[in-house]
């Protein structure tokens, strides 16, 4: 931004997310090596730090948001030859999600293990880290309606680069809800979640009948 100054809101677009999403990978790829280190003090450290780069992007990426929606309303969509960036709200909202629930999980048998704050302290980020997955989903689930009408309303559109933008996104969107089908646990998510990674594979996603919804 400081190399090409936007004088506009109209050049603002998705890309922005960009940078801001390279902490929320940083801090998912953290959960799951303190997941697997054998020092739990160790393991305590990179936890925390997780929790610091997860909370210096996800509000970030929103405030970005609010802006892009705000270019959405004023201005025209985006060129033709970048609108599958459209998808790219679906990144910081897919992976933010999938990785509080890691988190969440690891701080559940983490914390009590190391005395961290309270006995209930991992439970509490283990329940809290769900519902704010879960809220974070439904969000990027309206995001995914305006890329989806945006991408019909614009089609045709050429093949260039920018086609990067149908991979990340959409993938980590998955992994969030296949996470959330394994909490929860439901079938429905699990299998939404599959159909997002590959339809060809919707078969491996099984569940106990008395655990399906």
């Amino acid at each position: 931004m400081s190399s090409h100054p936007i004088n506009s809101l109209e050049r603002i677009n998705a890309v922005q997310l960009l940078p801001i999403v390279a902490p929320i990978v940083a801090s998912g790829t953290g959960a799951k090596i303190a997941n697997v280190l054998p020092n739990p003090e160790h393991a305590l450290g990179t936890v925390v730090t997780c929790y610091i780069l997860w909370g210096m992007a996800v509000p970030l990426a929103l405030m970005v948001l609010v802006i892009y929606y705000q270019r959405l309303a004023l201005h025209k969509l985006p060129a033709r030859e970048a609108i599958v960036s459209c998808f790219l709200p679906l990144g910081p909202m897919g992976y933010g999600g999938f990785t509080i629930m890691l988190l969440g999980t690891v701080s559940k048998t983490l914390f009590p293990e190391v005395g961290f704050l309270h006995p209930d302290a991992g439970t509490v980020a283990y329940i809290f880290g769900f519902f704010i997955a879960l809220i974070l989903w439904s969000f990027g689930l309206m995001w995914l309606a305006f890329a989806l009408a945006t991408i019909w309303k614009s089609r045709p559109f050429p093949f260039n680069m920018g086609w990067w933008g149908f991979t990340f996104p959409i993938g980590v969107f998955s992994a969030s809800t296949i996470q959330l089908g394994k909490e929860m646990p439901s079938l429905v998510f699990r299998v939404l979640g599959t159909v997002g990674c590959d339809p060809r594979r919707v078969r491996v996603c099984t569940l106990t009948p008395s655990a399906d919804f």
